[in-house]
């Protein structure tokens, strides 16, 4: 439900992710309150123990938006309303619910790799609990989407991809899913809602069914009818999809149509490395040397790099993008860590982790080439490290219930990451499965 919150001088409007959360969440809380526990002291950190499909890195990707939902992490009258298991004192906590501790971590775009401490939560057990799915949805999607979208951008070797892979997933997460790309490299998407929410460059011509609705009287296709009113309308540097029908003509009527100085075809179907070998012959014959060649069809980063040595200007990127290219989650988890300031930890078989608040520095080459992540205690200094440069991962986010000034735009956040795929050693680029290319190792505990 969208609620009103007043800032000096004006009303804004926002959207309440208070009940993005687990039930188990607030018995638990309701708990709490009744032992005295939900005012003590605590940090919680989101880690992860291991890389999907045993992947060389992960890249941080949500960060922002989870800023976002901490502070929006607001209960309104008609959701207490429905929160019948609950006694009235829990309720009224409820009510009063705002969130005012820290939030440190890995700023978005960041690597992260297994037992990085991507984020950690400070406060209160009763604030910062109730927190924990809402914190993992975000990251465990957009990490997962972003990381194998960085692959993908890895295999195209510079060339650009669009994400295109709205009608695959639900309405609500293909949004988030071309931010997640956009921000791993891809260089646009087909989804508006992305483009106007968070002012990525949108892209998009036609598609079959554009092509099959120009039908002569006689019942016969009309693809040249199709392909002169998309020029007519879009210009000369439009994109014509080619292979509705015969793609061997279908490039003939693009041309002929569009001229030599067409802006591209789209492939959608068949062996795309053969397809594109007699396409640009085609083209090249045809005189439409600048001409470019899209494809699109069931790609993912294998397919992209399969297709690196074909004559391939662009990719169009669907189901693949937004499903993780199979790994629909990175495998978050938010485990309380310290209490009162002393160090708890989960024991469970295959299931351990350390306890303690922690901070991460990664150390670099004189070339810029990353070594491996240190974890430390919170509180530690820098660790220095020999003939090696440090690089803090761990920044402040949020503090007493604040996002910090000067977060990352996605632009920036975009760039950064760029530059930190540039640091990892070469076979950390590499898409066979591996271990992870840097270790991760704890000092001090």
């Amino acid at each position: 439900m969208a609620i009103k919150r007043k800032s000096e001088n004006t009303v804004t409007t926002f959207q309440s992710t208070a009940l993005l959360t687990d039930m188990y969440e607030l018995t638990m809380l309701e708990s709490a309150l009744a032992d005295g526990t939900a005012h003590r002291q605590c940090a919680f950190e989101v880690f992860t123990r291991r890389l999907q499909h045993e992947r060389r890195y992960g890249v941080v990707a949500g960060t922002a938006r989870v800023l976002e939902a901490v502070r929006n992490f607001v209960f309104t009258e008609d959701q207490l309303a429905t929160l019948t298991f609950l006694q009235p004192s829990t309720i009224e906590y409820l009510r009063n619910y705002r969130f005012s501790g820290h939030i440190d971590g890995y700023r978005e775009g960041e690597l992260f790799f297994p037992h990085s401490p991507i984020l950690t939560v400070r406060g209160t057990f009763a604030e910062c609990v109730v927190l924990e799915t809402v914190i993992l949805s975000i990251l465990n999607a957009d990490s997962a989407i972003a990381t194998a979208a960085a692959r993908m951008v890895t295999a195209a070797d510079g060339r650009p991809l669009m994400e295109m892979g709205s009608r695959r997933t639900h309405e609500a997460a293909a949004v988030t899913a071309a931010r997640a790309a956009y921000l791993a490299g891809f260089t646009a998407t087909s989804n508006l809602e992305a483009v106007y929410r968070y002012g990525i460059p949108g892209a998009g011509t036609a598609a079959h069914a554009w092509t099959l609705v120009h039908v002569n009287e006689d019942g016969s296709a009309n693809e040249r009818a199709a392909f002169q009113t998309q020029v007519d309308l879009l210009g000369f540097g439009t994109t014509l999809l080619v292979d509705t029908f015969d793609i061997t003509q279908g490039v003939i009527n693009a041309i002929e149509i569009g001229g030599t100085e067409l802006g591209a075809v789209r492939i959608d179907s068949g062996d795309l490395g053969v397809m594109t070998r007699k396409v640009r012959q085609q083209l090249d014959e045809l005189g439409a040397y600048n001409t470019r060649i899209i494809v699109s069809s069931d790609l993912d980063e294998y397919a992209i790099a399969g297709l690196r040595g074909d004559p391939v200007d662009g990719f169009g990127v669907g189901t693949s993008v937004v499903t993780g290219s199979g790994a629909p989650t990175a495998s978050m988890v938010y485990k309380l860590v310290e209490v009162d300031g002393l160090p708890v930890a989960k024991r469970s078989r295959n299931k351990k982790s350390v306890g303690g608040a922690k901070r991460a520095v990664r150390t670099h080459r004189a070339t810029g080439t990353a070594i491996e992540e240190i974890i430390t205690p919170f509180a530690a200094p820098t660790p220095e490290i020999n003939n090696l440069e440090v690089q803090e991962l761990t920044v402040p986010l949020m503090r007493d219930g604040k996002i910090v000034e000067g977060q990352p735009t996605l632009e920036q956040s975009r760039n950064y990451l760029a530059g930190q795929l540039v640091t990892l050693p070469w076979e950390g680029l590499a898409l066979s499965k591996d271990e992870p290319v840097l270790n991760t190792r704890f000092l001090g505990f």
